[in-house]
């Protein structure tokens, strides 16, 4: 009989035990106004009482209330923060009491059912605004407490970086629509480390969803939310224990502690396509110039025309992801101020299917351009140099010179070029000149942009130049361009450095970036198809990171992944020295290192 009592009482004692300890004086005084004098307050609230006691069973699921008494006034400084599992309709009321925060709910608790509510990250003391720590508290509306956890990590599908606040959720109905429809049996939010513990599950099989939610009602938004998942289903072998190092609570300014943490699921984050494919914005931005934006990528589009003109005079150009679409009137005419475009193209209808449909835009110049364009054409003696040319932007970076030549891009498409009229000339470390030759390549994404590359190799030390003559190039204005000069030679700073990829088993299409220390810059962008070197020239001191992108679709871009097909977004990984993905370059430093892609996306 004894054995039986202590074997409920054990799931007590390790929660009874924080409360004693947290119950201890302390050396803050308890008042509701600082103390004058003296040193600046820096002690967090102290949790003293709780009711109901964590571990409690058979508690009462009506109008239940729960209360958390602390040893000085405190104020709810995040009510988000305090999260209950499994979550209800409505969110948690909370009002403070003396030095005791009370919650409520707006529902009845569902019965039989184990219960915890986080109020980590939500309270501060009512003077200093020290922050509580965290607290956990676990109750039962049943006989039992569950007893099984699971840890994990959320982050970017496509930058792997952290996700904060990400929504965590335990599905034990296995059909694809749960996450549409129905609120978890289990859920828990990410800290600024992108981890999550959820306790005191069910030892049975889930299926495991995390989301950003944006609505904070704790179901699957597509339209609004991104969302991972886990590929198979999951069953908790985890058994809760307080001494878990997992399930402790830690400053999160404090690095090392957190990083020790050990996640046993994996989830990448990824926003789906738009279940709806329409136009959703318009804008006239020039007499001569508009965009359209769809709600989807990989729009369709069948015809198009503007109204009173022929098809021939309009020029279009979409982005990469196919779902914005530049256009362009080649027509010199002064065009109306209203232009009506004849779009026919696969729209979403009532019924949710795909069908080609016929829409006339009208594309108004708004009123500031109207104003604009009506004082340019009234007082000529007040036009800019830029209103009468056809304006260009060039660049030539010594840097990535090799990858990426001289960047010439046009502000509207051309109408006329004269490519051969380009003067390139080479000025070697001996000031002695050569005339040479050039190959200009068209950008496919930007129809208004070309690469100018030397036939010659590169050679340090040597100077290139590039003339672009006056009068050689007439954009959709009717307007040319001014004669330019562009001036390059290659890096020849001696503390740069260099990072050589000795690249093998590469089965598929990849693409291979180095990015800048916070992973938000693309600094050098490679495409590989085949094993062999990629090099990584002319680089400062400083910090790396090299992520490679696997694109099984060959289409040069992240793809995203797909819910309801169970399609992954494709897989990114960064490369990793003793387990760190941030590379410490040195100045005047050779780097060179061997990725087994094979191996690195197995």
């Amino acid at each position: 009989m004894m054995k039986k009592s202590l074997k409920k009482l054990l799931p007590l004692i390790p929660a009874l035990a924080v409360l004693v300890s947290l119950a201890l004086p302390s050396g803050c005084a308890n008042t509701t106004a600082p103390p004058s004098g003296g040193d600046k307050d820096t002690i967090p609230p102290v949790l003293t009482k709780v009711f109901p006691l964590p571990g409690s069973v058979n508690v009462d699921p009506h109008k239940t209330k729960l209360r958390f008494t602390f040893n000085e006034y405190v104020k709810v400084k995040d009510a988000n923060s305090i999260y209950l599992s499994p979550p209800l309709e409505k969110k948690p009321k909370t009002a403070i009491k003396g030095k005791s925060l009370e919650v409520t709910f707006e529902s009845d608790l569902d019965t039989n059912t184990t219960y915890t509510l986080d109020i980590t990250g939500a309270i501060v003391d009512n003077n200093e605004g020290n922050p509580f720590p965290g607290f956990t508290l676990v109750f039962s509306t049943g006989s039992k407490i569950d007893s099984m956890c699971v840890t994990g990590t959320v982050q970017d599908c496509n930058t792997l970086s952290p996700m904060k606040g990400a929504t965590v959720m335990l599905y034990k109905d296995q059909s694809d629509s749960a996450v549409f429809l129905k609120r978890p049996v289990a859920a828990a939010k990410t800290d600024d480390w992108g981890f999550f513990s959820i306790r005191n599950i069910q030892d049975t099989v889930y299926r495991v969803y995390a989301i950003k939610d944006e609505g904070n009602n704790n179901i699957y938004d597509p339209d609004n939310d991104r969302i991972a998942f886990l590929d198979s289903l999951f069953r908790p072998t985890l058994v809760y224990d307080d001494s878990l190092y997992e399930l402790k609570k830690f400053d999160m300014k404090d690095t090392l502690l957190c990083l020790a943490r050990k996640s046993e699921l994996e989830l990448n984050v990824f926003r789906e396509k738009p279940s709806k494919q329409l136009i959703v914005k318009k804008e006239r931005v020039g007499p001569r110039t508009a965009y359209l934006t769809f709600m989807a990528p990989d729009a369709v589009i069948h015809d198009m025309r503007i109204k009173g003109l022929p098809r021939e005079k309009l020029i279009s150009q979409f982005n990469l992801q196919k779902d914005s679409l530049e256009l362009w009137v080649n027509d010199q005419r002064k065009m109306p101020d209203t232009l009506k475009l004849v779009i026919k193209y696969d729209k979403t209808d009532t019924t949710g299917a795909l069908k080609p449909q016929e829409e006339t835009i009208k594309l108004a110049m708004s009123r500031e351009a109207r104003a604009e364009l009506m004082k340019k054409e009234s007082d000529w003696k007040k036009r800019k140099h830029e209103d009468t040319i056809a304006v260009m932007t060039t660049s030539a970076d010594g840097a990535t010179f090799d990858q990426n030549g001289f960047q010439i891009e046009f502000k509207y498409p051309l109408i006329e070029e004269a490519w051969d009229s380009l003067g390139f000339r080479i000025v070697n470390p001996r000031q002695q000149e050569s005339k040479g030759k050039v190959k200009v390549v068209r950008d496919t994404t930007n129809l208004r942009r070309y690469n100018v590359f030397p036939m010659e190799a590169l050679q340090p030390g040597y100077e290139y130049f590039l003339k672009i003559p006056h009068r050689k190039f007439r954009d959709i204005n009717g307007y040319y361009n001014d004669s330019t000069e562009l001036k390059t030679s290659l890096p020849n700073d001696e503390k740069l450095s260099s990072i050589t990829l000795e690249l093998s088993g590469v089965r598929h299409k990849y693409i291979v970036d180095l990015l800048n220390e916070k992973r938000d810059k693309v600094l050098r962008s490679f495409i590989v198809e085949k094993n062999g070197n990629v090099v990584f020239p002319y680089i400062k001191a400083g910090t790396y990171c090299i992520r490679v992108t696997q694109d099984l679709n060959r289409n040069n871009l992240v793809d995203t992944g797909v819910l309801l097909e169970h399609k992954q977004p494709e897989k990114v990984r960064f490369f990793k020295l003793e387990d760190k993905f941030l590379i410490d370059v040195l100045e005047k430093a050779d780097m060179i290192w061997k990725i087994n892609l094979e191996e690195m996306f197995r």
